[in-house]
């Protein structure tokens, strides 16, 4: 049976866990995808290894900083709730998906999907299989 930690372990705790492990799948993420797009760039040399350090640390940031807003957010509209539903999931996954699409053309659409992808995340997470 599974116990669920969110009753007994802190927000904070939750919320670094969750960073440290999307972190490391941002690294593993820019370490496959750099030297892709190195090649792509036509990069050589020491120009090919910075940039691939570069995208390394640029995904692994972006996906921590993700996690963060996320986590933070989740908990935060649990406690203001106190219910343990869908809609503190798709709310900081707007929260999540706003932040991060304001630097872009059309942050409402940024916002929305990424509600909606996290939102359709919880509803696999917490469906039982027969």
């Amino acid at each position: 049976m599974e116990e669920d930690f969110s009753v007994s372990v802190p927000c904070s705790s939750l919320a670094v866990d969750s960073v440290l492990r999307m972190s490391s799948a941002g690294v593993i993420w820019g370490a496959c995808f750099g030297p892709f797009d190195a090649r792509r760039l036509g990069l050589s040399g020491s120009a090919r290894a910075t940039f691939i350090a570069k995208t390394v640390g640029q995904c692994g940031f972006s996906c921590g900083l993700f996690a963060a807003i996320f986590s933070f957010t989740h908990c935060g509209m649990q406690r203001y709730r106190r219910k343990k539903d869908w809609v503190n999931t798709l709310a900081a996954g707007v929260v999540a998906g706003a932040t991060f699409g304001a630097g872009t053309r059309n942050w409402k659409q940024v916002a929305g999907i990424t509600g909606l992808f996290c939102t359709l995340f919880q509803f696999a997470q917490d469906s039982r299989s027969v």
